[in-house]
């Protein structure tokens, strides 16, 4: 069987880049995007030189202040981030159709067979970064491997404005020399449970058998045993017309801060805004997605007596919706918004509750 070529991509500090980009006077300085410090704010990305003060994303404004005391707080400007994601996006596709958004800054692109026939998936990649610099004026970091877990991996290890490959043959040891925290998927409560198991790497998490792993994590147990294998079989879900349109992510911290959580929400907003808008479609029920930092999950959906694709209206739904959850009683690990009932879809007529493919 065919390796699969899979290459991830993923901007330098996003948000802060293009402002930077936008307004040069901002170069070189610490730059943080998100909440007012004053209000509770949540960062949402900040810039290269504000980290080397230990600011991240997730982390409470008011920390970041307090850590970087110079810092430039900027209010997320989510049209701009947009417009320039658009741009990226387009660019991935005048190389393969299979091109799957995590966010408006990442993505999964399945080269495997590529428009341009080139043969390397590294050469692809180095193609692509160089392109998003020429026409953006912004730097991407890139990994290339065999599977989506790998890819995500790799383009970790040379950032900012990096290149790594992980190729088959290099996948057990990399992956059994990897701190426990550097897996994708796995934030600092559950980094916590790994090391109260004795689990500080990919080595001892290979000891644990898969009964150990499904007892204490659930099914996310499954998930851990075969990645740390090297085993990850999803394939990159290109964008296309579906019985609903969602977006989530999961955070670099576990948050209980309401108004950080409505940063994130407008973001996914935005995306799912721009996959609707694109292909000319809207719906009629809204759903959120909240799973909780002991990863409990609730969903919490309202049916519309319109079909809408605006952000506007999908965040606003989404934010009451919200209140109808335990969050910011309990932190929360993981957000998602999703658009179904479609206009596209003949049994959106008939009002029929549909599954919802998070």
């Amino acid at each position: 069987m065919e390796c699969r070529k899979i290459i991830h991509v993923d901007m330098d500090a996003f948000y802060a880049a293009v402002e930077q980009r936008n307004n040069p006077s901002l170069k070189g300085k610490p730059v943080i995007v998100g909440g007012d410090p004053d209000r509770r704010g949540v960062v949402s990305t900040c810039s290269y030189e504000a980290r080397k003060y230990g600011v991240k994303s997730a982390m409470p404004s008011k920390t970041a202040l307090k850590l970087c005391p110079h810092g430039i707080f900027l209010y997320p400007d989510f049209n701009a981030y947009k417009e320039v994601s658009i741009h990226i996006s387009n660019i991935f596709h005048d190389y393969t159709d299979l091109v799957e958004p995590l966010s408006l800054d990442e993505a999964f692109l399945d080269v495997t067979e590529n428009k341009k026939n080139i043969l390397y998936a590294t050469a692809i990649a180095k193609e692509i970064r160089q392109r998003i610099f020429t026409e953006t004026g912004l730097t991407a970091s890139a990994g290339v491997s065999y599977n989506k877990f790998l890819a995500k991996s790799a383009s970790e290890i040379n950032k900012p404005d990096g290149l790594a490959v992980i190729r088959p043959e290099d996948a057990e040891g990399f992956l059994e020399k990897l701190p426990i925290g550097k897996f994708y998927g796995i934030g600092k409560a559950t980094e916590k449970r790994m090391f109260s198991l004795g689990i500080t790497n990919g080595a001892e998490l290979k000891e644990k058998s898969l009964e150990i792993l499904v007892k204490h994590f659930g099914k996310s147990g499954q998930f851990y045993f075969h990645i740390v294998r090297g085993l990850d079989t999803r394939g990159v879900e290109s964008e296309r017309v579906q019985k609903s349109v969602g977006k989530e992510t999961t955070l670099d911290e576990d948050i209980d801060d309401i108004r950080g959580m409505h940063s994130i929400l407008d973001n996914l907003g935005m995306m799912v805004e721009n996959y609707l808008q694109k292909k000319e479609i809207k719906g009629k029920t809204i759903t959120l997605k909240v799973k909780y930092a002991d990863f409990e999950s609730a969903t919490r959906s309202i049916t519309l007596n319109c079909f809408v694709n605006d952000s506007d209206t999908i965040c606003r739904y989404a934010k009451n919706l919200l209140t109808e959850t335990r969050a910011g009683e309990k932190k929360v690990r993981l957000l998602g918004i999703a658009v179904s009932n479609l206009d596209n879809d003949e049994s959106c007529v008939k009002d029929e509750q549909l599954t919802l493919p998070f």
